[in-house]
């Protein structure tokens, strides 16, 4: 009897707990209804549920802002500066301070390319920001102990005459072991910086959806107001510190602006929208290639549909599939599937590729002259951080009683860039978008080439002002003296206002346009690739300045710019940089923009939702 009334206590037990279960399912399935319907609702209506929404937009790209202005604070700051620590405080010449400035800058964004790879393949654009920050600011640390410090140093040359300057002892063995372990430390941050933070702060945008398109175009307008910000901070305030209280306290600035940097990044890393890395870019590139090569005797078809392609989403790393194009139909082999029998076979990925692997192998292949295109730019603003600057320190900085330090003119053309940049993005884009209908107003290839006549009539107008210049020390008698000419150093406005609109034309054109054509799995890279031409503009000067004083017998040969021939070497760059637009214009004309065939599911796949 008590076994049947336990049974039977079980019975009841288990048909109750049966009962809520079911309750239980059906309020499962009632919440996921619910959710699906709201997210297919709100999907339908253009907007996202209120947990997505909290993602990316322009809350998040508050925070890029924030790094990139600091960042670039500590870094203009020594690059138009650091000439002078060269030549003041390790004893280079006039001439190997400039190399080995441009050397620095051109290594910097050089090195983008380092972190452009990171990013894609191993790590988010966000931890790439910081690992790259946390090098640069072990950079400027090193930089600051060996400032404070003159055991350090080599002993400054200081109250000698400029024709006895080849008599100090530059910095070698062990002092120019750490100055250049410091500086290339702070080149290699602040290139994966430069390549993995505009990528970050554009990722915070579907460039698919028409309204997000729009915001994306002006994140790069204003990410370029955050580092002209940052920029004119760094070369009045900070410049102003070292000139003033010493090089040591202008480097404890710039380690503690970066420490700021790297806080700011990581408050945001709630809202970001972060990449998922999607493997080596290079690695595809290859792959295409290697592919070709291996089906070089196989007939390309006349219908690009017979190329392999993968459609299912769950079978490719893209969330694009690009369009097939007429160019370097070589590579298209890359994408033909082998067959004995007629039947389509499955290959490995260095004999097999889809089209939109190929295609992302021809619009890197299709940048390249573009990249040529718009280096020697970056060769003509090398002179602006070298030559101008010591230029600068030979004129009456004298301006109503406060004297300006010579590093600190450049402030000019970012003062210029920090009223055009508004006025561009909320006058001239907007009317011009009503008239051309593209987001951006005008097409990044039209912004760039904008921005190269600048740089050339601003060359030019170099030329003229140091010949203005020259002539003053001969008029005073002033050639060989150390005192400053009677002219005003705000004559170097004229050169320095025309390329501050050219680079704010070209260097965002640059940014904007790699990220734009660069496919899914290589965002980082195209920006690091739109920074390379300003790496190779700083190395081109370096080769420019050696083959002109050879070519010249001597026009910047000596360490006294009123008896060199400055002024003929600004004439060159501007007829060569006429030449160089020329070519340019074939490039432009020739490239092909990416066209987006289909999309493997929503935008959002691209894009890991989860915080890092």
């Amino acid at each position: 009897m008590a076994y049947f009334d336990c049974n039977l206590q079980l019975g009841f037990l288990y048909k109750f707990m049966a009962n809520e279960l079911l309750i239980l399912k059906k309020l499962a399935a009632r919440s996921i209804l619910k959710k699906t319907l709201t997210m297919g609702i709100c999907r339908n209506m253009g907007t996202q549920p209120r947990v997505q929404r909290r993602l990316g937009g322009n809350r998040a790209t508050l925070f890029v802002y924030a790094m990139e202005g600091l960042e670039n604070m500590a870094f203009v700051a020594n690059a138009v500066s650091l000439v002078t620590y060269f030549f003041g405080y390790m004893n280079f010449s006039l001439t190997k301070s400039a190399t080995t400035l441009t050397n620095f800058m051109g290594t910097a964004f050089l090195l983008a390319l380092v972190g452009g790879l990171i990013s894609d393949t191993y790590l988010s654009r966000f931890k790439t920001c910081v690992l790259f920050a946390c090098m640069e600011l072990l950079g400027y640390g090193i930089l600051t102990v060996q400032a404070r410090f003159h055991q350090l140093r080599p002993i400054p040359c200081k109250d000698l005459a400029t024709t006895q300057m080849s008599q100090c002892e530059a910095a070698t063995g062990g002092h120019a072991a750490i100055l250049y372990t410091g500086l290339y430390l702070v080149a290699l941050g602040t290139g994966g910086i430069k390549a993995a933070l505009p990528a970050l702060g554009a990722d915070q945008f579907d460039e698919k959806d028409p309204k997000e398109a729009t915001q994306l175009s002006s994140f790069f307008n204003w990410f370029l107001f955050s580092l002209t910000i940052g920029a004119i901070i760094g070369v009045t305030f900070i410049v102003w510190i070292g000139v003033n209280l010493g090089w040591d306290w202008s480097f404890i600035v710039c380690t503690l602006t970066i420490l700021f940097a790297i806080v700011f990044i990581c408050m945001g890393n709630s809202l970001y929208r972060n990449n998922v890395p999607k493997g080596s870019p290079l690695v595809r590139i290859i792959q295409v290639f290697v592919a070709a090569f291996r089906n070089r005797k196989l007939l390309i078809p006349d219908n690009t549909d017979e190329l392999h392609e993968i459609h299912e989403k769950q079978g490719g790393d893209y969330y694009e599939i690009i369009k097939s194009t007429d160019q370097f139909r070589f590579l298209d082999r890359a994408a033909i599937a082998r067959s004995s029998t007629g039947a389509r076979t499955t290959s490995g990925p260095w004999r097999l590729c889809t089209v939109t692997q190929v295609e992302e192998t021809k619009i890197l292949v299709r940048m390249l002259p573009i990249i040529l295109s718009t280096i020697f730019m970056n060769t003509c603003l090398a002179q602006l951080q070298t030559f101008t600057i010591q230029q600068s320190t030979t004129m009456d900085t004298n301006l109503g009683g406060f004297k300006v330090p010579g590093p600190s003119v450049p402030v000019i053309p970012l003062l210029f860039m920090f009223v055009l940049i508004p006025l561009y993005d909320r006058v001239f884009v907007p009317l011009a978008r009503r008239i051309t209908g593209i987001p951006t107003g005008i097409r990044h290839l039209q912004r760039i080439g904008i921005g190269l006549v600048l740089s050339a009539v601003s060359m030019a107008v170099a030329g003229f002002v140091e010949t203005r210049r020259k002539s003053v020390a001969i008029q005073h008698n002033m050639v060989d003296s150390t005192e400053p000419l009677p002219i005003s150093v705000f004559w170097l406005g004229f050169q320095y206002a025309i390329f501050g609109a050219a680079d704010m034309f070209t260097l965002i054109g640059l940014l904007e346009f790699f990220y734009a054509e660069s496919s899914a799995g290589m965002k980082s890279l195209g920006t690091a690739i739109s920074w390379s031409s300003v790496a190779f503009g700083y190395f081109t000067s370096t080769v420019v300045v050696e083959v002109v004083n050879k070519v010249s017998g001597g026009w910047l040969a000596s360490n006294n710019l009123n008896r060199d021939n400055l002024n003929y070497f600004y004439w060159l760059l501007s007829v060569l940089s006429v030449v160089n637009f020329g070519f340019y214009l074939v490039c432009a004309s020739w490239y092909r923009y990416k066209t987006v065939e289909n999309e493997q599911g929503d935008s959002k796949d691209n894009v890991d939702m989860a915080k890092v």
